[in-house]
């Protein structure tokens, strides 16, 4: 039995608990409260993590999305490191969207340090387009479901600086998107800790977020900003409505 997906305007994706915080938290802080609603989906428990286990991360990320104010967080278990893109993967992922109805999807990077991240950029997209034919049948908690497909896909960046497509001004809501990444305390700096060190367990690690997001904000004037790639040209109706 599935917890209950609601339909909501947003739906952030990430491979791994706390991609989401990490990357584009600030700006479903902000769309939130522009009155839009938004649900996160995890596909995997980062099981392979090299701290805490999976278990205290579903604790985290679900504390993580209470403090956001998302309407749901639902977790696969696809296989950290060793899923694929497959149709036993996709045919997990499709109800979801189609439950959620999202106008827009945020998803992992398309190239980045953890192969992980492309490899589920892609598996999103798949899965994405699928959910849009009438002849895939899906049910979620007995019930079928119709074919939808979101108008969008916006791949945040993770650890490779990529030139992006969009850049979201966040300059209010950086504090609070730190607050919601600090949710994840097994994974970052704990000077009492005896569990081995990691790539984002260093003291800095938090230096690291905060200057990557003044480098994206500058580029459109602002003081922070998070930046998504996007694989088509974005269409506006207002030109003087862009930055």
């Amino acid at each position: 039995m599935v917890a209950k997906i609601k339909q909501v305007e947003i739906l952030a994706i990430g491979v791994h608990p706390d991609d989401v915080e990490l990357s584009c938290s600030g700006t479903l802080l902000k769309h939130k409260d522009l009155g839009y609603q938004f649900g996160i989906l995890d596909l995997t428990l980062g099981e392979l993590g090299t701290r805490g286990s999976a278990e205290i991360r579903t604790l985290e990320a679900m504390s993580a999305a209470e403090f956001m104010g998302a309407e749901f967080r639902h977790q696969l278990n696809l296989g950290d490191g060793f899923f694929q893109n497959e149709e036993k993967n996709i045919l997990q992922i499709i109800p979801i969207i189609r439950a959620a109805q999202p106008k827009i999807v945020l998803a992992n990077a398309i190239e980045d340090r953890h192969p992980d991240h492309a490899r589920a950029s892609r598996l999103i997209a798949d899965a994405c387009f699928l959910a849009g034919l009438h002849r895939i049948k899906t049910e979620l908690n007995g019930q079928p479901q119709n074919a939808y497909r979101p108008s969008a896909i916006y791949n945040y960046t993770q650890d490779y600086y990529l030139p992006p497509d969009v850049v979201v001004d966040i300059s209010e809501y950086m504090d609070k998107k730190l607050e919601a990444i600090r949710c994840f305390k097994s994974q970052f700096y704990n000077p009492n800790s005896s569990e081995p060190e990691s790539a984002i367990s260093g003291k800095e690690f938090f230096d690291e977020i905060i200057a990557k997001s003044r480098v994206s904000g500058r580029v459109i004037g602002g003081r922070f900003g998070e930046s998504f790639t996007v694989n088509r040209p974005i269409g506006v109706h207002n030109l003087l409505m862009l930055q």
